[in-house]
């Protein structure tokens, strides 16, 4: 094992001395990009087969991607692919960390965070494209983030999007992807075998949907599939083996909020229904094979779900860090963070660390937005 520590050591530092030489190479002549022809036979390092070559440019530390991602298109074209995350994987070499979406203390602007396991800050990331929107839905697709749909007022006019944009944590660069077929807002969203769905929330009349769409990143396209039983909007979704849970918020078919949880099975193209899930969440995060949530009725108590037998676990949530009631979650290191919705002096956030020995599950962190949390995803690339 230190073998393989030492050896992996020497492979990073000999290409962070190589991604220097790249930054240095570009800040001396920032015409040097604009230089280099493409040609989609040459190699992708001169004299090294192209798996080779992959194998030394995944090596580099991940802050000097977007230096890279401007050298040619068949580095950038790689540096964008599953293949980048799948190697660094194999490596060892992912870096997790923490993208929070904070609001200033005046409510009027909104910008993403980054923090990585230490706690330390990142760069901020380019302001997201499109016009302002509320009620969108986030969702982590092969190492990159993606903002879906949502409710925007242009020019005193609000309507539903069918906008989608994605941002590449490696490259540190926003793209418009191919819009859904129906408009939404208030819409459950969720990854399922490398797939995307979005499901259910309000059209562009204000009316509930019950439709369901898939996102293929193969191809870049929205297809229709199976709709829910009923409208149902306000609520979320998260992946269990291989299928995709969606709880929460209202439906039609019931008086105030639902409990109902849909289950569809990509496999089989099939909805089947669970009863007993939970209503009016206000926090909802996925940690190992288990799904975290807070209810509005009770914010001092986490309530756990495992979908192995559809079983729930009642959590106090101790007063340490923060009196307040109203949480965000966010997941990183393995651990569940819990962001006060209240900016109180001197505040701590919240840690539950659920393979912590029985009594010392709660910690606090030193990891804190700069404003409220709006939401957050964690991203390993």
């Amino acid at each position: 094992m230190l073998g393989i520590v030492s050896g992996k050591k020497r492979f990073t530092e000999a290409n962070m001395n190589f991604s220097t030489l790249i930054t240095q190479d570009f800040k001396s002549n920032p015409r040097l990009a604009s230089q280099i022809p493409y040609d989609i036979d040459s190699p992708i390092l001169p004299g090294l087969p192209d798996d080779v070559a992959k194998y030394c440019l995944a090596l580099v530390p991940r802050s000097h991607f977007p230096t890279m991602g401007s050298v040619c298109k068949k580095w950038r074209s790689f540096l964008k692919s599953k293949e980048l995350i799948t190697i660094r994987k194999l490596a060892g070499l992912l870096e997790e960390r923490l993208y929070v979406l904070t609001m200033d203390s005046e409510a009027k602007e909104s910008h993403w965070e980054v923090f990585d396991c230490l706690g330390h800050k990142h760069q901020l990331l380019p302001p997201m494209p499109g016009p302002v929107k509320a009620e969108f839905g986030v969702v982590v697709l092969n190492g990159k983030l993606l903002v879906m749909a949502g409710y925007s007022v242009i020019d005193g006019t609000g309507s539903a999007s069918a906008d989608v944009y994605e941002y590449d944590s490696c490259l540190n660069s926003w793209r418009k992807l191919a819009s859904m077929n129906v408009a939404r807002y208030e819409f459950a969203c969720a990854e399922v075998n490398g797939k995307v769905y979005v499901v259910g929330g309000n059209g562009m009349d204000g009316d509930s949907l019950s439709s369901v769409e898939m996102y293929n990143p193969d191809t870049d396209k929205w297809t229709l599939i199976e709709s829910l039983r009923r409208p149902r909007w306000g609520c979320f979704a998260c992946s269990f083996e291989g299928k995709l849970y969606v709880m929460g918020g209202r439906s039609s078919f019931t008086i105030g909020n639902s409990k109902v949880v849909d289950v569809y099975n990509p496999e089989g193209h099939t909805w089947c229904e669970i009863k007993n899930g939970c209503v009016m969440v206000t926090a909802h995060a996925v940690l190992g094979k288990k799904l975290f949530c807070m209810e509005w009725k009770n914010q001092r108590k986490l309530a756990i779900f495992s979908p192995e037998d559809n079983s729930w676990k009642m959590v106090p949530v101790p007063l340490t860090g923060s009196s307040s009631i109203g949480f965000r979650f966010g997941i990183l290191d393995g651990k569940l963070l819990l962001f006060s919705q209240v900016m109180e002096p001197g505040y701590r956030t919240l840690l539950y660390d659920p393979d912590a020995s029985p009594g010392s599950e709660w910690q606090t962190s030193e990891i804190k937005p700069s404003g409220w949390c709006l939401c957050s995803v964690t991203i390993k690339a």
